[in-house]
């Protein structure tokens, strides 16, 4: 059984589609239909079947793909042990990260990681947190990193960085410190979309406070960090968000920061995997050494 042929059905499998894999592992589709047909011609049985444009997995590629994820990645620890080298070591990371980890933190993780390990390639795809955690559960991505916890049996969450919220104003803004929530709704507000992490952690502190959210002046939800800190440049309204994600814009003087009187909790910055789903050596490797990529 070639190993090559195992990667390149790993990949299929994953994608649902030839053509997707192809691109993915930069083969021509017919080379990746020839190395499954090799495959099934060798096994003797049916991999996939095809379901309009997908490629969907038979109940004898699901039991392939498993062994095919172990035997790839004892290969990995194969080379390892026989000193090949941590440099030759080469493979793909697959993150998810929400808003301000994708910004800040994402870009120095990769950049420490691949100075040990400099064949490995990462796809990193920036949403929301809580669409992070269902990328993670649902196995389309090796790791997250998010900054709010959404409880499920099979995720496991590693505290990367500690952070507080801050309230952000435009240099032309003018409000008193300290401030508290109760200053905070007198003014026009930007908030970032519900399924974001900082927005879970501002709705709970509400609730705490027993402010009604209809009680704040929200003017705009957005996805993005970088239109969130424009409108808040142009003085549009101000917005509640990470102290890391503030400070670039408030060293540039672009913006103006305020601590919040009475929003004192400490926030964390998480990795989170899937503890039923197989990684890659390499992801493993990685999440094994995430803590000491941010110092």
């Amino acid at each position: 059984m070639d190993l090559h042929q195992l990667y390149v059905f790993t990949k299929v499998v994953e994608h649902k589609s030839f053509s997707k894999a192809a691109d993915d592992i930069f083969l021509s589709q017919s080379t990746v239909s020839s190395h499954i047909h090799a495959l099934e011609r060798m096994l003797n049985v049916k991999l996939f079947d095809r379901v309009g444009r997908d490629s969907i997995v038979t109940p004898y590629g699901e039991r392939l793909y498993e062994w095919a994820l172990k035997i790839l990645r004892l290969k990995d620890e194969a080379l390892l042990d026989l000193n090949q080298g941590m440099k030759e070591l080469r493979g793909v990371v697959r993150i998810a990260a929400s808003s301000v980890p994708g910004q800040f933190m994402i870009p120095k993780m990769v950049k420490i990681f691949r100075t040990q390990y400099p064949e490995v390639t990462f796809h990193i795809n920036q949403s929301p947190s809580k669409i992070v955690s269902e990328k993670v559960l649902n196995g389309s991505v090796d790791l997250g990193v998010l900054g709010e916890k959404y409880e499920d049996d099979k995720l496991h969450y590693i505290p990367l960085l500690k952070e507080k919220l801050v309230l952000i104003t435009s240099t032309q803004f003018k409000i008193k410190d300290p401030v508290n929530m109760e200053d905070i709704t007198k003014y026009p507000l930007v908030m970032r979309s519900s399924e974001s992490g900082t927005n879970s952690i501002l709705e709970k502190f509400l609730k705490k406070k027993q402010i009604p959210k209809d009680q704040l002046n929200i003017i705009t939800y957005t996805d993005s960090g970088e239109s969130l800190i424009q409108f808040v440049k142009q003085g549009i309204g101000i917005s509640i968000i990470s102290e890391i994600a503030a400070k670039e814009y408030v060293m540039n003087k672009m913006i103006c920061l305020h601590e919040i009187d009475d929003l004192n909790d400490e926030r964390y910055f998480y990795l989170v995997y899937n503890k039923n789903k197989t990684l890659s050596l390499i992801s493993k490797l990685f999440i094994d050494e995430a803590g000491n990529l941010l110092e």
